[in-house]
């Protein structure tokens, strides 16, 4: 017996079905237009984890995986762009601070979109955006190397490192303002339409009201450095995505047939590993997890384009952009520690040849 899908999963895919994945070739070179947002907004998806106190659905995080495939497997650049509201909703939700009664319950509704600039103080000891207190609020200075959804969002959660080492998190609106100043919109190989500058911080001064979390740089890493040994979502979505592309294909069924079955093992063991109550144990199993999805998911999008023969090469061809989006996830959060897994595992995958085959080549 099977029961019913939740609510905002059968909306994630009326979503994927009626306007995401239609549009996602045109999106992907023409940019990501503002009505593929305010059909988001309207859906309810950016309230999947939220309170339900604040107007969100407080969905568990297996609906929240579910949705991100969905949305990732029709539109990678609409899926990118809203899944980083879902960090400062969940540090709102959590957040001592004032903020909170004022930003959580128009972010938990869908009345607001928010970004993250935070990913520089991943790179700590170096530090790219000091903060500092000053005149009774908090003043950035330093370089944001990215910030997706710039002139789509409407708040940002900017996070920057104070002299004491403290990761200091402040909202603050998501446009040009004097201290801020966005580079233009960068041309990626992929998810070039999720609008990604680097933003210039001269001096911008935010109050103190702003303040959504203050942690020392140690326990702040503690608690996020484990996330990106877990496999996004958005892994999957894309893979599967392409597995349909060559089910499609009349001499790929069993191709298709046995991907599916590996993807569908390491799915399981991954959401199951992420479920686990302690996030930094079991690391290496995470990570071997990890490398193993992104193999799967490179293996299948490829496949996809081998069965799609020389359409493959155009730009508007499906195959190809799962192909792009698949290498951006391949980076999408990188750690050093991710990054040394998956080298690692590059390495030991190279078949070795026997010393009578080397003679012979």
């Amino acid at each position: 017996m099977t029961t019913a899908p939740h609510p905002l999963v059968s909306r994630a895919r009326q979503l994927a079905d009626d306007l995401l994945a239609p549009y996602a070739e045109r999106v992907d070179q023409e940019g990501l237009p503002e009505s593929h947002i305010e059909a988001v907004k309207r859906s309810g998806l950016l309230g999947v984890g939220a309170p339900v106190e604040y107007g969100g659905a407080g969905a568990p995080s297996a609906v929240a995986r579910e949705i991100a495939e969905i949305l990732a497997g029709a539109c990678c650049s609409t899926w990118f762009v809203q899944t980083q509201h879902h960090t400062p909703v969940k540090l709102l939700a959590d957040s001592r601070f004032p903020v909170r009664e004022r930003l959580l319950r128009p972010l938990a509704t869908g009345e607001l979109l928010s970004g993250v600039a935070y990913a520089q103080v991943r790179a700590f000891p170096r530090v790219l955006v000091r903060a500092t207190p000053e005149r009774g609020g908090w003043r950035f200075d330093g370089t944001v190397p990215w910030y997706t959804g710039w002139g789509l969002n409407d708040v940002m959660l900017l996070a920057g490192v104070s002299a004491d080492d403290e990761v200091v998190f402040a909202a603050t609106e998501a446009r040009e303002q004097p201290g801020m100043r966005p580079s233009p919109p960068m041309k990626l190989a992929a998810l070039t339409a999720g609008r990604t500058v680097s933003l210039q911080l001269n001096g911008l001064w935010l109050p103190e009201d702003a303040l959504v979390l203050r942690t020392p740089q140690e326990r702040f890493a503690l608690v996020d450095r484990p996330r990106n040994t877990n496999v996004s979502p958005a892994v999957f979505g894309v893979a599967y995505a392409a597995l349909g592309l060559l089910e499609s294909a009349p001499d790929a069924t069993e191709t298709a047939r046995s991907l599916r079955s590996h993807l569908d093992s390491v799915r399981q063991q991954a959401y199951a590993l992420a479920d686990h109550p302690v996030p930094h144990e079991r690391v290496d199993e995470r990570l071997a997890l990890k490398t193993r999805a992104h193999d799967l998911m490179r293996t299948a999008t490829t496949a996809a384009i081998v069965a799609v023969g020389g359409r493959a090469l155009t730009l508007g061809n499906r195959a190809q952009r799962l192909a792009r989006e698949g290498m951006f996830l391949l980076i999408q959060g990188q750690t050093a520690q991710v990054r040394q897994a998956q080298l690692e595992a590059l390495r030991t995958s190279v078949p070795s040849m026997s010393g009578e085959s080397a003679r012979r080549e």
